[in-house]
């Protein structure tokens, strides 16, 4: 009889594994992962399978993170007004809304029945077996930690006992990654499809951004593959980056950074391939106007097509249920914005349907080789909005914007072209009225619309390729891409600072001019290169600057006061250029620059400085130098001089003092003044001498050697493992960070047996 009801079971759980979107079990029914624990917390999971491999991860993480993904899970179900009210502003750390606002679109999302709808398609649309059962397995390790522990005796106190905490379902997972795979697209943009009246005036915010090197045999010492990668992601909220290793015995072995949410690492290596992202600059998305023929229906190649309608309930703290009307249509969502009794604009977003890319980063984990790699990522083609740049253990270095675009061409969008009404998407609206300006096909796209493998940006190379956020064609300058439609992003444009500068940090480098000893990378001299902390604005423009201190000494602030500048000039000509935690001058130079940068009133174009404009011919050594003689540019110095006296400020304030992250000084510069490991605040030096605190930056850096006998890896996480404020992994890392020092990674068995603080766990369930 036991062997019937066991019988009975494994038909039961092989039929319910059939069933689309149905979770994937273990093969005994139970779930088991050991989770192992080296020094600041790191967790290396593994299990004999990829259930218990995502059980493992979701219990981990749980541990040190539940209340972030607690909250997270709240926002992708539209739940957001009833616990914290419809104004308060959304956890959404790259671009908060309003909570209303944010639960009408969750609610849109779910409402669209998308991803019941690419559950149950086979891979590549739909999600591979494996990724089901990781999903699956996840979901199940978070809520059997939630069930051990309880809400009421959970250590973070952000999340103990609250209302909101409850179980996670796979459908919340499924909605972060596709949520994620939107980020550069959909999701930037509720308020202009929701329309509210908070959304006025709105302009999409910037993606967050990156450092990446892959270097090849040419240019390490030892002739191995190396990577650096230095993601610029949100230090707070849901896209923070979660460090793991995850092992399933003969299958698979991969250790870096994933989103939290995530159960599949997005930035890491194995044994013998490494890989990073930074965000590319290819659209995501084109408007396509509406020709109405009444406010609820448009034309297209003269025949009347009715609009959609989507009836969201929301409901807010007292109880209250707010209704909202989401029209849609053939392209997509109808914006509100825009939306006239003539026309009306639509969102195609090359996005709206993508689950592909966790496979992909699944598939490029198990990958041995760059050509591997390569077929993982022609498989699958779900790369949202990222470059990838890769290395293996042969010494080959590789870049790829093998990210999904909109089949565009550039004779298209000229024929198609319609204008805007609303500011910062001004590019790629096109004619809806006609089937001619859809997007196009190509054969060896997973999905129509988007454009193939073929057709995308790649260089391959012995020496290295390289990309912070610029567009692929200084990917390395000595063979420029060029030739690709402008909807990859503009050639032949300006690098701006950071990329410059990284640049020339490879170069000086690979000629031993930098100061670090005789030519090529090692993995030591990756790691002070990468943290060197140059401010490349100050270095293109410090001579003239000095000049300006020369011939006016009391320049004119905006107020009519004329200041004397000479302290400050004093400061500025002793300061090395480095924006390190002692660096006096770093924060005076910030004011400066930054004042140069903004537009004199609202609607002004912004000021450019550069004595030597930008030349498309010279991208590596223009623009440069600044316009010492130019009124603008000494009220500038004035203003922020004046800034500093008047609130007893230091001049020599440094960065230590300026800029923090709980409590701890952080080092580091802003994106605009041309800083490789850049930092951001929102907003301005106050009266006190500090800056709000640090919000973006480096995240989880990685530094990797792939020798013949393994990858050396060393990793900072620079804000730490986990959000607890009562966890020991708090803010560990980021006190090492601070000081410049990396976390040497531990990836072999032997490795991580010899750490004397290692724990070790096994979680069933």
């Amino acid at each position: 009889m036991k062997h019937i009801l066991t019988a009975l079971a494994l038909v039961a759980a092989a039929l319910v594994a059939l069933r689309p979107g149905a979770p994937a079990l273990a093969a005994d029914g139970r779930y088991s992962a050991e989770i192992r624990r080296t020094e600041y917390g790191l967790p290396h999971v593994s299990a004999k399978d990829y259930g218990g491999l995502g059980f493992g991860y979701g219990y981990a993480f749980a541990q040190d993170n539940l209340c972030v993904l607690a909250s997270w899970v709240v926002t992708l179900r539209g739940e957001r007004s009833r616990y914290f009210g419809p104004k308060a502003d959304s956890d959404d750390p790259v671009r908060p809304v309003a909570n209303l606002v944010s639960d009408v679109y969750y609610k849109s999302v779910a409402d669209s029945g998308v991803v019941r709808r690419l559950l149950t398609q086979p891979p590549p649309v739909g999600p591979s077996d494996e990724l089901r059962r990781l999903v699956d397995g996840y979901v199940a390790g978070y809520n059997r930690y939630l069930e051990q522990t309880g809400a009421a005796n959970l250590p973070d106190p952000t999340c103990r006992g609250k209302s909101w905490v409850g179980p996670i379902t796979a459908t919340d997972i499924w909605n972060n990654i596709l949520d994620l795979d939107r980020m550069a697209s959909g999701s930037q943009l509720k308020e202009f499809i929701v329309g509210e009246a908070e959304a006025e005036g709105a302009q999409p915010g910037p993606a967050p951004g990156s450092n990446a090197w892959a270097l090849g045999r040419r240019a390490t010492r030892d002739g191995h593959g190396m990577l650096l990668a230095d993601p610029h992601f949100p230090w707070n909220g849901i896209r923070r980056f979660y460090q793991v290793q995850l092992t399933i015995p003969g299958v698979l072995d991969v250790s870096g950074g994933s989103l939290y949410g995530m159960p599949v690492v997005q930035i890491g290596h194995n044994a013998t391939v490494a890989w990073t992202h930074t965000v590319s600059h290819a659209q995501r998305f084109t408007l396509y106007r509406l020709d109405l023929v009444d406010p609820t229906s448009y034309r297209v190649d003269g025949r009347t097509e009715p609009m959609g309608r989507q009836q969201m309930e929301v409901t807010l703290q007292d109880g209250t249920v707010v209704e909202h009307t989401l029209l849609t249509s053939r392209y997509g969502p109808v914006l509100a914005a825009g939306h006239t009794d003539k026309v009306a604009y639509a969102l195609a977003d090359v996005n709206a349907a993508n689950l592909r890319a966790a496979d992909e980063w699944l598939a490029m984990a198990k990958s041995r080789n760059l050509a591997e790699l390569k077929a993982a990522q022609a498989a699958h083609q779900g790369m949202a909005f990222v470059h990838t740049l890769a290395t293996d253990a042969g010494g080959t270095a590789y870049f790829a914007d093998a990210s999904v675009v909109p089949h565009v061409t550039d004779a298209q969008a000229e024929r198609c072209a319609k204008p805007s009404p609303i500011p910062g998407l001004e590019e790629y609206v096109l004619d809806g009225s006609t089937s001619a300006c859809l997007w196009g096909k190509d054969r060896d796209a997973v999905v129509p619309g988007i454009f193939g493998p073929a057709s995308q940006p790649r260089l391959t190379r012995a020496d290295y390729v390289a990309n912070s956020n610029n567009t692929s064609w200084m990917t390395n300058p000595s063979a420029p891409l060029t030739g690709y439609p402008r909807v990859w992003g503009k050639a032949r444009t300006d690098l701006e600072p950071r990329p410059r500068v990284s640049l020339d940090m490879i170069a000086q480098r690979l000629s031993g001019t930098d100061g670090l000893g005789a030519p090529g990378f090692t993995l030591e001299t990756l790691q002070a290169t990468s943290q060197g902390k140059r401010n490349y604005t100050f270095e293109l423009m410090r001579p003239d600057l000095l000049k300006l201190c020369r011939t006016d000494s009391e320049p004119t602030a905006s107020d009519g006061t004329q200041v004397d500048v000479g302290e400050a000039c004093r400061t500025l000509a002793a300061w090395d250029g480095r924006a390190t935690l002692d660096g006096e001058g770093a924060v005076l130079w910030r004011e400066f620059f930054t004042r140069l940068e903004r537009p004199t009133k609202p609607g002004d174009p912004v000021y450019s400085p550069w004595r030597v404009p930008f030349d498309p011919e010279h991208p590596l050594t223009t623009p440069r130098g600044l316009k010492h003689d130019d009124p603008v540019v000494r009220q500038a110095l004035a203003d922020a001089v004046l800034y500093f006296q008047t609130n007893g400020i230091p001049l020599t304030l440094t960065p230590g003092r300026a800029q923090h992250y709980s409590s701890i000084p952080i080092p580091g510069c802003t994106e605009g003044e041309g800083c490789f490991d850049r930092v951001r605040m929102r907003g301005r030096l106050g009266a006190d001498g500090r800056y709000p605190e640090v919000d973006t930056g480096s995240s989880f850096m990685m530094a990797v050697e792939l020798t013949p006998d393994g990858p050396r890896t060393r990793t900072i996480l620079t804000y730490s493992l986990s959000t607890n404020p009562s966890s020991p992994h708090h803010t560990d890392q980021t006190a090492l960070f601070s000081r410049g020092q990396w976390v040497t990674e531990r990836f072999t068995e032997a490795e991580i047996a010899a750490d004397p603080k290692l724990t070790t766990a096994t979680v069933r369930g």
